[in-house]
């Protein structure tokens, strides 16, 4: 599976992955204290989806396209919401990456750390982001990214972990990375984002992060409905560890809403499961 952002760029996991990061960021920011964000895999920050990438797809059509102008959204929908409809005029066209959807909702204490390894992303991302002093931008594999920045010093905060899973073994991959990120960081926030094709690897990533012992794992997963097809992408999955206070509730109320209208088939659900409670 290549899932590069450029050609995805807000389609139906870009919604629920960016929605379900902004409501968590904005419960960190419940407490004044600063909170370092990471990316590990940021691609290039913003995406402007009448270029040639999304356009090959026109995947955004039935992802933010489809909440585009909506009149009354859920309470925790409603700021990522705010933070796509700034970027654009009547007309959409623009979408942040997760890098530029975070250094919006930054306050003044807060700082973001920035990997990508592809060169002309990375060039494309420093440009977005130069001469921000609350914004670092590092050229290097996000894997080793997560070993070179935590804990991070302001030691509370959030690390997205988004691979493109272009090569066999990722969820084992994004499995030892965030038992490994936990390891370093216990009271960071980690959240993985994961396709899911068929159950059977997704099964495999969840019994792999109950064999750890780690409490306080949230599982998400978006499922589009239709025919399941495990050659197809027919959904898409987060795993959060330790996510802040009151998070499965807050989910609970806006991932069934954007099931809903994310749909492409009968059956399409959000699903919220810990597979490992707080001790």
């Amino acid at each position: 599976m290549n899932y590069r952002h450029a050609f995805h760029a807000g389609n139906f996991a870009d919604v629920v992955k960016h929605a379900v990061l902004t409501l968590l960021v904005r419960l960190l920011q419940k407490k004044e204290t600063p909170v370092a964000l990471i990316d590990s895999h940021a691609g290039i920050g913003r995406y402007d989806l009448w270029t040639a990438a999304p356009n090959k797809t026109d995947e955004y059509k039935d992802g933010i396209g489809r909440l585009w102008g909506l009149s009354a959204p859920p309470e925790d929908l409603a700021p990522y919401l705010s933070i796509v409809s700034a970027m654009n005029g009547d007309h959409l066209r623009h979408y942040p990456g997760s890098p530029s959807l975070l250094r919006q909702l930054m306050r003044q204490q807060d700082r973001l750390i920035l990997a990508e390894k592809h060169p002309e992303d990375a060039q494309a991302l420093k440009a977005l982001f130069h001469a921000d002093r609350q914004v670092a931008v590092h050229d290097m594999d996000g894997w080793q990214a997560l070993k070179a920045f935590l804990p991070p010093i302001e030691k509370r905060g959030l690390a997205l972990i988004d691979p493109p899973f272009e090569e066999r073994g990722e969820y084992e991959r994004l499995g030892n990375a965030l038992i490994k990120a936990h390891h370093r960081w216990p009271q960071g926030v980690l959240i993985g984002w994961h396709p899911i094709k068929d159950m059977v690897a997704v099964e495999g990533l969840y019994e792999m992060l109950r064999q750890s012992h780690i409490p306080g794992i949230l599982a998400v997963r978006h499922l589009l409905g239709g025919s399941f097809d495990p050659n197809n992408l027919n959904g898409s999955g987060l795993i959060l560890l330790n996510p802040p206070y009151t998070s499965d509730e807050r989910l609970a109320s806006m991932l069934p809403f954007l099931a809903e209208i994310l749909a492409k088939g009968a059956g399409a659900e959000a699903q919220l499961d810990w597979i490992a409670k707080d001790v």
